[in-house]
């Protein structure tokens, strides 16, 4: 199944979950969101959105047939909209990313409400998703890691424990940002060299005859 068409079948799951009688762009943006995030948090540019916080049980899966259940015309506009950017692009077939860009000149709704939320515009939406196509495996272009990470993935990256990267950040050994209005901490990927030094040949040669 295809990035869409999960994007599609978690739509109409949530849309049943809710009672509502048809597909909505909100159902939309969330199926999209559910199939870019890990552990429940979508990315998308400097913005990390927490699924659970919008009401996304991102843990549990569709099960079953897809049930039929229809699409609003704002459903089917957004659709068509993310056929013309596919299009564009020269894409063969719709992708994710142009889903996800068909909602940059929406103001209502759930985008609405995430871009009061986290100051974005449709400028930076596209933007946004634009890096995120270029991430994508199988997109013609080199993948590209987040450019801003969380402590834990700060850690990962250089293979430390996360209260390690914890305390560098406290001491301001590693420059940190706090994302506007909540508590969520990241660092920017290029900024991890800051905490590392050289080995210089004198006490590695001096280490190997230790050992």
């Amino acid at each position: 199944m295809g990035d869409v068409d999960t994007a599609a079948s978690f739509a109409i799951f949530a849309a049943k979950q809710g009672g509502a009688a048809e597909v909505t762009p909100d159902h939309i943006l969330l199926g999209c969101m559910r199939v870019i995030s890990r552990f429940g948090i979508a990315v998308i540019g400097a913005w990390s959105v927490d699924l659970e916080s919008l009401g996304v049980d991102w843990v549990r899966q569709p099960a079953g047939p897809r049930p039929k259940v229809a699409y609003s015309g704002e459903t089917v506009a957004l659709f068509d909209q993310a056929a013309r950017i596919a299009k564009s692009t020269g894409a063969a077939s719709v992708g994710i990313t142009h889903l996800l860009a068909a909602f940059a000149s929406e103001d209502a709704g759930l985008m609405g409400e995430l871009k009061r939320t986290y100051g974005i515009t449709n400028s930076s939406w596209r933007a946004a998703i634009a890096a995120l196509e270029q991430a994508e495996p199988g997109s013609g272009e080199k993948t590209q890691a987040p450019e801003y990470l969380s402590p834990e993935q700060a850690a990962e990256a250089l293979g430390i424990h996360v209260q390690t990267m914890r305390a560098y950040i406290r001491s301001e050994r590693l420059p940190a940002y706090r994302l506007a209005g909540e508590r969520a901490i990241r660092v920017l990927r290029s900024d991890l060299e800051k905490v590392l030094e050289p080995l210089s040949s004198g006490a590695e040669g001096k280490k190997e005859k230790e050992n």
